[in-house]
């Protein structure tokens, strides 16, 4: 579902990178359930340690998606692809969650996350209609900074 909210915004990152990111996480976490072992604090251990890895993997990834630039015009630098970031990043937690079997979680987790994509940008949008000429100079250039509008 972000996958697809992604790619019908044309962004780098669409729905085969976020299936694969989500199902990545639920395998990588479905192994040590699945694994046998001597104890139950062991099979937890081995969990915890599964997840700080694919957290940490991820924001490698993540972190690969986001570009900074450096317009000749203006001292502001831009920094594109944090959106898209967070959203793999929010992926893989997802499918973490669904790889522990808590899908009832990962389920509201998404809707979450596909209201917040959607919902937040036409508040946003709203705000400046409401809000008028006043502050257009400065979201603009919050905008530009951060590259709201674009991500």
């Amino acid at each position: 579902m972000i996958g697809l909210n992604r790619q019908k915004g044309g962004r780098p990152a669409g729905m085969r990178t976020f299936m694969l990111v989500s199902m990545g996480a639920a395998l990588f976490v479905m192994i040590p359930l699945q694994a046998e072992g001597d104890s139950p604090y062991a099979a937890t251990n081995a969990l915890s340690r599964t997840i700080q890895g694919v957290a940490t993997g991820i924001g490698f990834l993540g972190a690969g998606l986001i570009l900074q630039e450096s317009p000749r015009k203006s001292e502001v630098p831009r920094v594109r692809g944090l959106t898209t970031a967070a959203c793999v990043w929010t992926a893989a937690g997802l499918g973490a969650a669904i790889g522990c079997g808590l899908w009832q979680m990962g389920l509201m987790g998404g809707l979450l996350t596909l209201i917040t994509l959607s919902g937040m940008k036409r508040l946003n949008r709203l705000f400046k209609v409401i809000f008028g000429q006043d502050n257009q100079q400065s979201n603009e250039d919050f905008n530009a900074a951060v590259d709201l509008d674009d991500d």
